[in-house]
């Protein structure tokens, strides 16, 4: 096994069972996990207190029996797998959790939340243009701060946030970096393999994280650049989940060579600002999240940027995974498809849904949408 084999087949193990990850961190450290419910939640808080965040994304194929009786049945699947999961006692072993409120369903998550953890909620300023969002922003990030120092028993110091950024800034950057290299090589970095990569980003300590990923680059970039005859794609959407669905791509001669996926590059692709206030650090931070159907921008930058995207790296085409029953990302949809045609851009919308139990329908419409290109 080549050592680039090795490091994916461990960032693949990390990314299928979370769970592990969180025990072999506190075997190692001593520390616990703090779950963070999607989709910005400043982690670096939780970083600077040595426990360890870690995603919540819900899982594919889960059975939904008791979430219907806390969600109702239009929820998108990711919260319906979470709250599954959670009533279930998945989560009861995190030391707290942390979740946002960016659309309807988050906003009411953390009074059903029913298990062991407990639950801070906090809310995103929606109005990003005045410097006020900032001021509310460092004071939503020091009531997450003294609630964690209270649930958890440590103080966290400036100087320990500050540290945080650096570390989860390095990581962003390492990231970006590896998306770029990745689409140089798609024969080696599979739509699967991609997703991986990224994925265990989630759910590992970032400093650890960004020095496989880093090694990984290096190894890759020692390899020949060989042209690619199939279709190279840019997927915008919540996230591209199951990996059967990522295995269609692949099957039909698909390489992803950029993303703009909230569960993907969406956590990486803004860093936090330089200054000496860490939670002021932080609210630039989300002033400065663009071209998201979570974060509110009166000019809709979205659609430029993906078809920005796709120029730059010269993609083919690109695929909207739409997440069944989310509503900011559905009111996105009609304002991109009208960009992407102005631009002449190939576009195909999926349905992503993680309890589906059969893909034939998306293989059947990927298959066609390549035969046309």
């Amino acid at each position: 096994m080549s050592k680039i084999d090795t490091i994916l087949s461990q960032l693949d193990a990390i990314s299928k069972n979370p769970r592990k990850a969180m025990e072999d961190f506190k075997a190692k450290t001593g520390k616990g996990a703090v779950g963070i419910l999607p989709i910005y939640a400043p982690e670096e808080i939780v970083y600077a207190t040595g426990y360890l965040p870690i995603g919540i994304w819900g899982a594919t194929k889960k059975q939904i029996l008791k979430a219907t009786t806390n969600l109702p049945a239009f929820a998108c699947s990711i919260m319906q797998s979470i709250m599954e999961l959670e009533l279930n006692g998945t989560y009861d072993d995190l030391a707290a959790v942390i979740i946002s409120s960016p659309c309807d369903t988050l906003k009411c998550f953390g009074q059903k939340w029913k298990g062991k953890s407990p639950v801070i909620q906090f809310a995103h300023s929606q109005n990003r243009d005045m410097e006020a969002s900032n001021v509310y922003m460092v004071g939503e990030y020091k009531c997450i701060k003294e609630k964690l120092e209270n649930i958890l028993g440590v103080t966290i110091t400036d100087d320990a946030i500050n540290a945080a950024i650096d570390v989860y800034n390095e990581n962003r950057a390492v990231m970006r970096l590896f998306s770029d290299v990745a689409a140089m090589y798609p024969q080696v970095i599979t739509p699967v393999k991609r997703h991986a990569v990224i994925k265990a980003r989630q759910f590992m300590d970032k400093a650890e994280h960004t020095k496989m990923v880093r090694e990984l680059i290096c190894e890759l970039m020692q390899q020949p650049v060989v042209p690619f005859k199939g279709k190279k794609v840019v997927l915008t959407g919540i996230q591209a989940e199951p990996d059967e669905l990522l295995n269609i791509f692949e099957e039909f001669g698909i390489a992803v060579v950029a993303d703009d996926l909230a569960q993907e590059s969406r956590q990486f692709r803004t860093d936090v600002p330089a200054g000496n206030d860490p939670l002021y650090r932080l609210a630039k931070q989300w002033q400065n999240v663009t071209a998201c159907a979570l974060a509110i921008d009166r000019d809709k930058p979205r659609g430029k940027f993906i078809v920005d995207l796709v120029k730059e790296h010269g993609a083919d085409a690109v695929i909207v995974c739409m997440m069944k029953f989310c509503d900011p990302e559905e009111y996105d949809y009609p304002i991109l498809l009208e960009d992407f045609e102005k631009a002449n851009v190939k576009n195909l919308k999926i349905e992503i849904d993680q309890q589906s139990e059969s893909l034939e329908q998306i293989r059947t419409r990927v298959q066609s949408f390549v035969e046309m290109m």
